[in-house]
């Protein structure tokens, strides 16, 4: 009986490094996953973009739109998710939002309504109550906010233009957003730049958009671990 006891004290000796090395390369393994591209790349931030038909490539094909060359451009660094809706207004943005920060945890949001607010006559107070709600919420979900401004035509009267255009000036200033003050610039009175209805770009018009964006979103997404390589675009 006595010397049974060394045996079991050997063989458990035995089972318990077979269990240690078993346990010690279960680790590593695990630690070398965690290095893996795949794993890694679940590090990307991920941009929500809440647009309009100006962001909803409307009119023309959805790869040919400037967040689908965006997401081209970022070539896997960060991911994209387009939100945008034709028609959208800030109205219906802010309401949909709280569901898409919680569904995407966005690290960055790219906030592009307020055109038809205007073209629809709303009051300017009612958008900037609406794109101030969305950037508070933004920024309690943890996002970065950048504000993409728009114009409305001169028929609409220099006064309600100001007014509305202000807006997005106030909001970059109160809440020190990162402002474009209009996504449509060098496109919107440019010929071949247009649609026929004079309100939404054409295929031409998008990388020129982008180009746009581009510089007012790229510190944001430095910020957020990107690599600098993309500066060039």
């Amino acid at each position: 009986m006595s010397r049974g006891i060394p045996v079991l004290l050997s063989i458990s000796d035995h089972l318990g490094q077979r269990w240690r090395h078993g346990l010690g390369a279960c680790v590593l393994g695990l630690m070398a996953l965690a290095a893996s591209p795949a794993a890694l790349a679940d590090d990307s931030p991920t941009l929500l973009v809440m647009g309009d038909s100006l962001s909803a490539a409307y009119g023309i094909e959805q790869d040919e739109g400037w967040v689908s060359l965006l997401e081209a451009r970022l070539d896997g660094k960060a991911d994209v998710v387009n939100a945008s809706i034709s028609g959208e207004t800030s109205s219906g943005g802010a309401s949909r939002l709280p569901d898409l920060l919680g569904q995407h945890e966005p690290d960055i949001v790219l906030l592009g309504l307020g055109g038809n607010d205007g073209l629809r006559g709303l009051p300017p107070n009612q958008l900037e109550a609406n794109l101030g709600a969305m950037i508070e919420a933004s920024r309690q979900a943890g996002a970065e906010v950048l504000l993409l401004g728009i114009d409305i035509p001169p028929n609409y009267g220099q006064a309600y233009r100001d007014a509305f255009t202000g807006v997005f000036f106030r909001l970059a200033e109160s809440y020190e957003l990162a402002l474009l003050p209009f996504l449509l610039d060098g496109v919107a009175l440019e010929e071949g730049m247009m649609q026929s209805d004079g309100i939404h770009p054409t295929p031409l018009a998008q990388p020129i958009i982008l180009d746009n964006v581009w510089p007012e979103l790229l510190p944001l997404l430095e910020r957020n671990g990107v690599a600098g390589s993309l500066s060039d675009g």
